[in-house]
């Protein structure tokens, strides 16, 4: 039986930390779907098409890169899950103000569909500071951003701001 799982967030940018989430769960599972939620009412950097382009562009060198999807969603993702006949969602876990949220989101995602599970995974500790608004603000004002994300996401930041 195959093993897959979402990986789920809006990816504006795609971080050094978001990588490292993903290569975890590449460990623990067979196929593991980059899923970036598109909504149209929230303002983004990149759109979906970019995002996902970033994404694909960060994990071409993996040996994993094979074990990795990349979609674009809107609506529940409990019920994206079942459409891809994923059992689990991964969830990035900063700092404990992260849990509290994904918390309060594992169990509504519970509720909404019981045979979907939520796992945590703690990004590398060097990486629990980075998060992608910190990012696009270095970025807006034209800061060094090599220690928190690819080279190309950088470069794809700088052409933005």
């Amino acid at each position: 039986m195959r093993r897959t799982a979402l990986y789920p967030g809006s990816f504006d940018p795609f971080t050094y930390g978001h990588l490292d989430i993903l290569e975890r769960a590449t460990e623990l599972f067979d196929t593991t779907i980059v899923t970036i939620a598109v909504n149209n009412k929230k303002e983004t950097v990149f759109n979906g098409d970019e995002r996902a382009d970033l994404i694909h562009q960060a994990i071409e060198d993996k040996p994993w890169r094979d074990q990795v999807e990349v979609a674009q969603f809107t609506g529940l993702l409990v019920n994206f899950a079942q459409k891809k006949e994923a059992t689990t969602l991964i969830r990035g876990v900063r700092q404990v103000s992260d849990f509290e949220y994904e918390f309060r989101m594992a169990l509504m995602n519970r509720r909404l569909a019981p045979d979907v599970e939520t796992v945590f995974l703690m990004p590398d500790e060097q990486l629990t500071f980075v998060s992608a608004s910190l990012v696009k603000e270095i970025a807006y004002w034209d800061g060094d951003l090599s220690s928190f994300v690819p080279p190309h996401v950088a470069n794809a930041l700088r052409q933005k701001f």
